[in-house]
């Protein structure tokens, strides 16, 4: 069942907010040419303003390092580790940013500060992963790179210097991403479905704001034209310097539509899916989540009414912080979930029992969510 949300009429947001989002669409926009190419060295002129180091001392109770994977990719991660957790069985959480392919890092500021605060209060091993960008390295580089992490987890053992803690259990591994990143996220679990890890399983995934896309030009993709961040232009732009000899329908892009992988038999992990109401890409990620459901998959749809794309990384509006309780929930109910009946439990004793075990001073879970346990 999907929760009943209404949009409101217009979005509100703070001055200052609207200046951050104003100055980062009108950067990406300066950068990109007409003839699919990106300026990189506008953008490494602002390298020292926009990127964070590692912090092997904690910050906000989190410290940080750099593995590198393959140096000839520059494919490389940061994990972040809550110290005040840092001797517990913590899950992994492996996180693809977004950018649409094309821009951002995993050590951008933005990105840095959002792990760190994922890490403090899931809590949660994070492992943000850098990989290559598009025009230069269009598809499947993403997906290669996103995916070729996730060996190296789990030959870690075999590494001459292990990349995450002892108590990081990686048989207890979620994907997540934002906007391309949740596109990453995405087809990276439906990889590790046709692939035997040793050690490491794949059981959630969490897909925030997700960057799909068709050939339609969907309500929310007209109705919503000119709200932060997202537009069709852009979006067009972006998935011809990702895929320029494919069409929008293309499942990599368009994921539930009429070419869509069949994942009916396949063991996709439990899915949590966030929308919010003024993201112009939400109508693809409802009908993503519904896909998700036809196949007969575990799946939840956060909708967020009064959101843009991009409201996580802003820690002043509630809503950020009111998505980590929802992803703290969503992790604790899929590493608890053998403890019950899966499938269509409505049992009020069982989600309270969730909801005691895993949000430490909040009365209830999120109505939203109890409305869409199945």
């Amino acid at each position: 069942m999907e929760a009943a949300t209404k949009t409101p009429a217009s979005l509100s947001l703070p001055w200052k907010t609207r200046i951050i989002l104003w100055v980062l669409s009108a950067a990406t926009d300066v950068v990109r040419r007409k003839d699919g190419t990106v300026n990189r060295r506008v953008i490494k002129f602002f390298d020292y303003w926009i990127r964070t180091p590692p912090t092997s001392n904690p910050r906000d109770g989190v410290k940080t390092y750099d593995v590198v994977v393959d140096p000839a990719r520059n494919l490389w991660f940061r994990v972040f580790i809550p110290t005040q957790h840092a001797v517990q069985d913590l899950p992994v959480i492996v996180f693809f940013h977004g950018g649409g392919f094309v821009f951002l890092s995993a050590d951008l500021n933005l990105y840095d500060a959002v792990c760190r605060r994922f890490a403090k209060k899931l809590p949660a091993i994070i492992v943000s992963v850098n990989y290559r960008l598009a025009p230069e390295h269009r598809n499947p580089a993403q997906r290669d790179d996103c995916f070729d992490v996730l060996k190296f987890l789990d030959n870690d053992h075999e590494n001459s210097s292990k990349s995450l803690l002892e108590n990081a259990n990686i048989s207890r591994c979620f994907v997540a991403g934002d906007s391309a990143g949740g596109n990453l996220a995405h087809h990276v679990a439906q990889r590790t479905c046709e692939f035997k890890f040793r050690r490491l399983k794949v059981i959630g995934v969490v897909a925030i704001q997700p960057f799909f896309g068709g050939m339609e030009r969907t309500d929310s993709e007209i109705e919503l034209e000119g709200t932060p961040l997202v537009s069709v232009k852009r979006t067009d732009w972006y998935w011809k310097a990702f895929m320029p000899e494919s069409d929008r329908d293309d499942p990599i892009i368009n994921v539930s539509g009429a070419k869509a992988v069949d994942i009916s038999n396949m063991d996709f992990p439990a899915t949590m899916v966030v929308v919010g109401g003024f993201d112009v890409l939400k109508d693809w990620q409802k009908r993503y989540y519904e896909w998700l459901k036809n196949s007969g998959k575990e799946a939840y749809l956060l909708d967020y009414p009064n959101t843009f794309h991009g409201f996580y990384l802003f820690p002043e509006f509630p809503e950020s912080d009111e998505l980590i309780s929802e992803m703290k929930d969503f992790i604790h109910r899929v590493l608890n979930k053998g403890q019950f009946e899966r499938v269509g439990s409505r049992d009020e004793e069982k989600i309270n029992e969730i909801v005691e075990g895993s949000s430490e001073g909040k009365g209830q879970i999120n109505e939203r969510m109890k409305m869409l346990v199945m």
